[in-house]
């Protein structure tokens, strides 16, 4: 038996596979070691990768396990022999000053960056550097700005002015509360049916608002885990849960640091959708739009065509480059 699926949980060296759009989860293990072309990511296979597996090798050895109409069991898992090219994929430094790179998620229709301005208070530069990698890797972004009932009635300045930086560089900002409900129809018509990740730093509310979208699930239990692989590996770092309209978000854990992979200084900009349209305008090429004269960065910065923070953000990227990658 063989045939071609997506993987829905990395339990280490065990994975949980499903035909999407069905969900119909079977377990499966690696066959030997597998490396992508070109990959220097610690993981070869990620949450999302459509891979080949097999079953059934040497039925006549293993008896009944095989028989007809049998499928894959934590005792005889299923094996992946390949991983598909990805469409895209949102990888990571794991630590900042870790030369190892981890894939979060492959083929992913959106990401979701679940945000809190307080509880915990939020780090711009972190914001910035998932939605640079989400840019460079060919990824949607939508930021979900979470908690809003907790700090609406102090810190409504705050909350229009993130929005002003956020928007004004093109995202779409969706206001949540996962106490009250307030933005999760929104937030659920932004997902569709469609395999969307939800990333975001420690903290912040993502599993809540999982939770919230869908009551019957729990990300922070893994009952999944347990009914396919009897209780083994089941600590997951990332998996995929099936909502009950049809979504496949794909949940990784809290993030407390958001390294570069793999972009030279000199194309940082280019990711930064506002101030790529803007240097167009740039007197020199290339610019660092750190020091030139007629960076017209530099100008739309001045005049407040482009947010103050986010420059900022883009100057620590060149200036923290071994700290950060």
């Amino acid at each position: 038996m063989k045939g071609e699926a997506t993987v829905v949980k990395n339990a280490g060296s065990h994975y949980l596979l499903s035909c999407l759009p069905e969900w119909d989860l079977f377990p499966a293990v690696l066959r030997g070691r597998i490396r992508l072309k070109g990959s220097t990511a610690t993981n070869p296979v990620a949450v999302g990768d459509r891979v080949s597996w097999e079953w059934g090798d040497g039925a006549e050895a293993q008896g009944a396990a095989f028989a007809e109409g049998a499928r894959p069991t934590p005792e005889h898992p299923a094996t992946i022999t390949k991983v598909h090219e990805r469409r895209n994929y949102v990888i990571r430094r794991s630590t900042n000053l870790s030369r190892q790179a981890h894939i979060i998620a492959a083929n992913v229709d959106e990401a979701f960056i679940i945000v809190s301005l307080y509880f915990p208070e939020i780090k711009l530069p972190f914001l910035d550097r998932i939605l640079v990698t989400c840019e460079v890797y060919n990824v949607p972004v939508t930021i979900v700005l979470n908690k809003v009932d907790i700090y609406r009635e102090f810190a409504e300045e705050q909350i229009e002015d993130f929005k002003r930086i956020y928007e004004g560089a093109g995202y779409r900002v969706i206001e949540t509360s996962a106490r009250t409900g307030e933005g999760l129809e929104t937030l659920r018509a932004a997902i569709g049916t469609r395999v969307c990740l939800f990333s975001g730093e420690s903290g912040s509310g993502k599993s809540s608002i999982i939770k919230a979208l869908d009551p019957s699930l729990d990300p922070k239990v893994g009952k999944i885990s347990a009914a396919h692989l009897q209780g083994k590996h089941t600590t997951s770092l990332y998996e995929m849960y099936r909502t009950a309209d049809g979504a496949c978000i794909i949940d990784s854990p809290g993030l407390r640091g958001f390294g570069l992979v793999d972009l030279k200084k000199e194309e940082i900009a280019l990711y930064f959708p506002e101030m790529l349209e803007a240097s167009r305008r740039c007197r020199f090429t290339p610019c660092t739009h750190t020091h030139e004269p007629g960076c017209a960065v530099k100008e739309a910065v001045d005049e407040g065509l482009i947010s103050a923070e986010r420059y900022n953000s883009y100057l620590g990227m060149l200036e923290e480059d071994t700290k950060f990658r």
